[in-house]
């Protein structure tokens, strides 16, 4: 079990308000670049529990990583290691591990950052709005935000 992420309270409020709607399309197969739904077991519940995620898909392995830190979704699926994740209207069983810091430090530099710096200019722009801090600080951001390969 690796968790030496910060935590938050919840995402900010825009996110929170259109989470509804991004679910509800992306359970359908609405494409949304590369958001997927990821639904879990409720580590208390045990009821599945769905969430919007970034999926990078990056030389045949996949990688989510948590926007905003260690929150609900990230420690549902420590517990489980285990998800379903929703692809092109598709859903696949998936194996979930989670990076040590140490770890998301390298995979942010050697795999994350290449892979934006290869994009074509309009879509490096949208990532760099969404990775700054992981371009700039990857230790940094290793701290804050959890990743998991999933397989």
């Amino acid at each position: 079990m690796v968790q030496a992420h910060r935590s938050i309270d919840r995402p900010p409020l825009p996110v929170r308000l259109i989470d509804p709607l991004v679910r509800r399309l992306l359970r359908i197969g609405f494409p949304m670049g590369p958001n997927t739904l990821l639904t879990v077991r409720g580590r208390r519940s045990g009821l599945p529990r769905s969430a919007g995620v970034a999926l990078m898909e990056i030389d045949g392995r996949r990688w989510v990583i948590s926007a905003y830190g260690d929150v609900h979704w990230t420690r549902n699926l420590r517990s489980a290691g285990k998800a379903v994740i929703r692809v092109r209207g598709r859903d696949e069983r998936v194996r979930a591990e989670e990076l040590r810091p140490e770890e998301a430090v390298a995979f942010f530099r050697e795999v994350l950052t290449p892979h934006i710096r290869a994009m074509p200019p309009h879509l490096r722009v949208v990532s760099w709005v969404f990775a700054r801090d992981i371009l700039a600080d990857p230790e940094g951001s290793a701290t804050r935000r959890p990743v998991f390969e999933l397989t």
